[in-house]
């Protein structure tokens, strides 16, 4: 479970609050679809809510744990997927899930078996035995999520995952998010594939301009009105893209 309460977040030099007074909550065995044009403050939220940013004011809970109480209990509820390849390249790829494994506190038989099936899931293993530098953008991508996936997070935080990623990998990625909620975890997913939020998610959140302007299910968002959630963001969102 993801809860904000009331929580804000401005950058150095500026004026415009880049979150402002986001209160949500998401709940467990859920997907939960997080939209907004560039620069709308999905990213912020994200990387709030996994510790790498702090609150200006107001509280995030994973699971009940408060980030700025306990940020090392609450940071190992989770598996993050950036919208970037920041992992170390130097490294082989066994190695590098190997240290995320051993972060984390994974005992190595249950590390190896991890590794081993989503490694095959997703198409890696055969890379697994070489340099990161060698990789590929859509490898980089797969490691990440295998990476994010070897401790079996509480919460599982994914932005733009879908970038680089081949059909299959897709597919797979997809399934392994509804497979996440049904065994009672929480998801939560950023992306542009407008049409993928609205296949996967069971509620969809739109923020704009830091603000959030629509949270419910695809349904009572269309209230009835079939039309397709490209035309509800866009029409949420008419008055232009944030800065």
């Amino acid at each position: 479970m993801i809860k904000l309460y009331n929580v804000s977040k401005t950058y150095a030099k500026s004026m415009t609050k880049a979150v402002d007074d986001l209160t949500l909550e998401i709940n467990k065995g859920e997907i939960f679809g997080f939209l907004g044009p560039n620069g709308a403050g999905k990213s912020t939220t994200i990387k709030m809510i996994t510790g790498i940013l702090t609150p200006d004011s107001g509280t995030i809970e994973l699971n009940g744990i408060n980030i700025a109480d306990n940020p090392v209990a609450a940071k190992s509820l989770v598996g993050f997927v950036p919208d970037n390849h920041e992992i170390y390249e130097t490294l082989k790829g066994t190695e590098y899930l190997n240290f995320i494994g051993t972060m984390y506190g994974v005992p190595p038989a249950e590390l190896r078996s991890r590794v081993e099936e989503y490694a095959a899931l997703f198409g890696l293993t055969d890379a697994l035995p070489d340099m990161i530098s060698s990789y590929s953008h859509g490898m980089k991508q797969k490691l990440s999520i295998v990476a994010a996936l070897v401790h079996e997070p509480k919460v599982w935080v994914l932005d733009e995952p879908l970038t680089g990623l081949d059909p299959q990998s897709a597919f797979q990625l997809k399934q392994l998010m509804r497979k996440q909620a049904d065994q009672g975890n929480t998801v939560f997913f950023s992306s542009h594939v407008i049409d993928v939020v609205e296949k996967v998610c069971d509620r969809i959140g739109i923020i704009n301009h830091g603000k959030l302007v629509a949270v419910d299910t695809l349904e009572n968002i269309r209230n009835n009105d079939k039309v397709s959630l490209e035309s509800l963001f866009l029409t949420i969102t008419s008055d232009g893209e944030s800065k």
